[in-house]
């Protein structure tokens, strides 16, 4: 795909791999940048590079540590936290970004709730389709698709830390079109009716029931099929 000048705001991203370097040798660092960067900075529009991907997941304690020098969801939405093994290192994390003016991204994907709760009420509540709603049971909030609800549970977690102030970015959010035989959910159908119903909602400003008014930056997932 072709990017140059077309004014699509771009994200790139670090592997994983190249995390101890960029957290141990500055020059490694600066290398990184002249290379992935500063060639197509002018003429593309950059403007986040995310350091890793799901690290936090991916159990190598060693990358967890590096993490930070290199630079989930909960019901009710009200009750959202971080875990608390990693207290200190979200503590690390939020404060760079909260003194450098940069998001917080996040991965909400609804597909997994309705995996594991597959009735008929709760696919429409992923979808942004007519539903009873669920109410928080702190706030009384009533909640009307699940999309808004798991944003809402990373808010009160950020808040929660003290750091409201991050604003939030949805780097993927999407529906599966096609999974394993005995998977629930994956369909041409279903991802179209999410991925509209999604940018519809995005698209009216009227935002979550914590951050009215607004709509945070979200990126569907994905432009393309993975092998």
């Amino acid at each position: 795909v072709r990017l140059y000048g077309i004014g699509i705001g771009i994200v790139i991203g670090t592997t994983n791999g190249d995390i101890p370097g960029l957290a141990s040798d500055p020059n490694f660092a600066k290398s990184w940048i002249n290379m992935n960067v500063l060639p197509f900075y002018l003429a593309s529009n950059i403007i986040l590079i995310t350091v890793g991907n799901e690290v936090m997941t991916s159990n190598d304690q060693n990358l967890m540590n590096k993490l930070l020098p290199a630079m989930q969801n909960s019901e009710p939405p009200s009750s959202g936290s971080f875990d608390p093994s990693y207290g200190d290192l979200m503590k690390g994390l939020l404060e760079f970004n909260s003194a450098n003016g940069l998001p917080f991204a996040i991965n909400p994907h609804p597909y997994f709730a309705y995996r594991s709760d597959t009735r008929l009420e709760t696919l429409a509540f992923c979808l942004f389709q007519p539903n009873a709603g669920r109410t928080d049971g702190n706030t009384k909030i009533k909640y009307m698709n699940m999309f808004d609800a798991q944003v809402d549970a990373v808010y009160s977690a950020l808040n929660s830390m003290g750091f409201k102030n991050v604003e939030i970015v949805v780097a993927e959010s999407g529906w599966p079109y096609k999974g394993d035989d005995n998977e629930v959910g994956p369909s041409i159908e279903i991802a179209k009716a999410y991925n509209g119903n999604l940018i519809a909602h995005l698209r009216s400003m009227v935002g979550t029931p914590l951050m009215p008014g607004k709509s945070e930056d979200t990126y569907l997932f994905a432009l393309y099929d993975e092998d």
